[in-house]
């Protein structure tokens, strides 16, 4: 069951919403970063992620949003929970006065082998690699992308 915009607003504006997000380093250490098109978190550059769905499990949320962010599966088993973290944004994804944005979002790390080729999504008009150090200083990073390496 799909709900409408005007419901799920109303769901965003009562409740957190569950999220996984996918730290993924290459193997020169290099962390991918997205430059988000959508709100919340819009023209930032941040790590990729997505809402988990109703009834959807975790392993699932990460091989459904890593294909379509990416173009390629990642799998629980290969990856490490770093935790769970709040990510409170002042809008949301309809830009509804008044109406802020709760994630809890579980940080899942992944240390890939090689460079994949990447595929953007409609959510990211451009992806690029960068390191901790570097990102960290990056104004245009968002801040709860960086509390993944503080």
């Amino acid at each position: 069951m799909k709900l409408s915009q005007n419901e799920f607003i109303k769901v965003i504006d009562v409740t957190p919403l569950v999220s996984v997000d996918l730290i993924i380093q290459n193997p020169d250490g290099e962390i991918l970063l997205g430059k988000r098109c959508n709100r919340p978190a819009q023209n930032n550059w941040f790590v990729p992620g997505g809402r988990i769905q109703k009834n959807e499990l975790i392993a699932d949320a990460i091989k459904r949003v890593s294909k379509a962010e990416l173009g390629f599966e990642l799998l629980l088993s290969d990856g490490v929970l770093l935790g769970a973290y709040n990510h409170i944004y002042t809008d949301n994804f309809a830009a509804v006065e008044g109406v802020n944005t709760h994630y809890v979002t579980l940080g899942h790390k992944f240390i890939l082998q090689n460079k994949p080729q990447l595929v953007c999504d409609d959510q990211h008009d451009t992806m690029r690699w960068q390191s901790v150090a570097s990102l960290l200083l990056d104004e245009n990073v968002h801040n709860n992308t960086k509390l993944y390496f503080q």
